[in-house]
């Protein structure tokens, strides 16, 4: 215990000074999802999106450049800080996506945020999503220091596929595809389309008889596998059935037409190629309307199971873009090319391009740095803390958060705060503009326009959160005036303390 005398009591107090306690950071529950819950998750999150107005993001990579030069800075134009960014989004990877959908009422918040834990494991053992990936240094020491566990995203996380590589996994698996009703073709049929029909509907009428007749005859287990050798009737989930070979995309859709005539009891099914074309029809027999839909029943549930396991994480993705709600981040142009990048499609060459394609997934991306540049003292401030304590220093705009316990009893909750914050710093700034953030979903259309007059807007001079800012390029652009290129020159290399006006003092004379 330190005693302290009485003149240094009588100064402390004479001078206002108190003794404080740092209060800390406040810790929200977030849900952690895994691989082994992932599954469990999808509803939760599913009914949770729907009831939102926005769905806040937020990535953590295993790096955002290689080079200092790679770096997005004020100074780059839209096409040079897209390339720039598409360059990072193509060599790193995302190892957390914390996703927080959220509405606004009001002064109040509340929000369901969720932390997946990411890894592109080759699952399909078909070298997809990756195989290799970037990182930088900086990263991965910040993940370590939150207490990062490498060996859970390794073991337990969550993996993917693109849409592109989905498309692509599907040709390569090669099962089955149950055939989808089809409206007769208009086209008048050619003498050639006319004798294939006719062959194949002939065909089938004698197999169809053939297998009724050998299910009521009672033959001996050898005579009827020999029969089935002779006769080349193969078995589908232990129901009778046969391939159709075809040559071309036409003769497969010609034999799936002709067989609505024997919709009763029959199942056609799509064989694929390996090039993506279809390599055959498959036609299964069933023994009444009941059976098949029970087949039909089960082959779309088979379906559906391999391709929530194919696409992963991208269940979410698909999600988020389905239901058209507005998606905030902080430093859109990082996060939205490595999603993208990642989750979409390998991003194309050019800005327009990409912003374009973008919208197709997610018309309305609001980044709260755009809200931050309408407020003066905010325009430089890039850390989302950082912009969230000046906002409470200086407007009387107190937000209530309510974030539903979601979280496991003992599962560490430390990973995906940012995503809160980005909900908070946006309530808070929507707040001090008068923006009302209900009216996006409502038929406000001033209220709305209001806001989406930031939406869509990828500036270079936002940076990524997880990224350092020291050693950031701050432009002061108070005064501002046109002048000439060739009276302009660049310096750098000087000293905190060195101004314009020391630079342009000519240097003194050595006698």
């Amino acid at each position: 215990m330190v005693a302290v005398s009485p003149l240094l009591q009588r100064r402390l107090l004479s001078t206002g000074v108190t003794k404080t306690h740092h209060k800390p950071h406040r810790q929200w529950s977030i849900k952690q999802v895994k691989k082994s819950n992932f599954a469990d998750t999808l509803e939760d999150i599913k009914s949770h999106v729907s009831t939102s107005d926005f769905v806040a993001v937020s990535l953590q990579n295993t790096g955002f450049y290689a080079a200092p030069w790679q770096r997005v800075s004020p100074f780059d134009t839209a096409d040079t800080a897209y390339l720039k960014a598409k360059y990072a989004a193509e060599r790193f990877q995302v190892l957390h996506f914390a996703v927080c959908p959220f509405t606004v009422r009001a002064s109040k918040v509340t929000a369901y945020p969720y932390n997946f834990h990411l890894f592109p494991r080759a699952e399909l053992k078909m070298e997809m999503p990756s195989y290799s990936f970037y990182c930088q240094t900086s990263s991965l020491i910040s993940m370590a220091r939150q207490g990062f566990d490498f060996n859970s995203c390794i073991n337990d996380g969550i993996s993917y596929l693109s849409r592109e590589q989905e498309s692509a996994a599907k040709i390569q698996i090669g099962n089955p595809i149950l055939a989808k009703n089809v409206t007769e073709s208009t086209s008048i049929h050619s003498i050639a389309d006319s004798v294939f029909i006719e062959r194949i509907k002939s065909h089938i009428k004698n197999w169809k008889k053939t297998c009724k007749e050998t299910s009521t005859r009672k033959e001996d287990a050898l005579v009827r596998s020999l029969r089935k050798l002779v006769l080349g009737n193969e078995e589908y989930d232990s129901r009778p059935c046969m391939n159709i070979d075809v040559c071309s995309e036409r003769q497969a859709q010609l034999v799936v037409e002709m067989l609505q005539e024997f919709a009763d009891d029959v199942v056609p099914l799509i064989i694929p190629a390996k090039g993506g074309a279809t390599r055959a029809v498959r036609v299964v027999l069933t023994s009444s309307k009941e059976d098949k839909d029970l087949l039909q029943g089960k082959l779309q549930n088979d379906e559906q199971e391999l391709m929530t396991k194919i696409r992963g994480f991208r269940e979410v993705i698909d999600l988020i873009s389905a239901s058209q709600k507005p998606v905030v981040t902080h430093g859109s142009l990082n996060d939205l090319t490595f999603i993208h990048s990642k989750f979409i499609a390998p991003l194309p060459p050019t800005v327009d391009e990409f912003m374009c394609s973008l919208r197709l997934a997610f018309p309305l991306v609001i980044d709260v740095n755009n809200l931050m540049k309408e407020i003066s003292p905010m325009r430089k401030v890039t850390n989302i803390p950082v912009a969230i304590s000046q906002l409470k220093n200086r407007f009387l705009t107190p937000i209530d958060m309510e974030i539903p316990c979601q979280a496991m009893e003992n599962e560490d909750t430390i990973h995906g705060q940012n995503v809160v914050k980005i909900c908070e710093l946006f309530a808070k700034l929507c707040s001090i503009l008068k923006i009302n953030p209900a009216a996006v979903q409502s038929d406000e259309e001033k209220q709305a326009s209001a806001l989406e007059a930031y939406a869509n807007i990828f500036s270079p001079f936002c940076t990524a959160s997880e990224e350092p800012i020291n050693g950031d390029v701050k432009i002061w652009a108070n005064n501002t005036r046109t002048v000439s290129c060739e009276d302009l020159v660049f310096l750098w290399g000087f000293g905190d303390r060195v101004t314009a006006g020391d630079a342009k003092e000519p240097a003194p004379r050595v006698s």
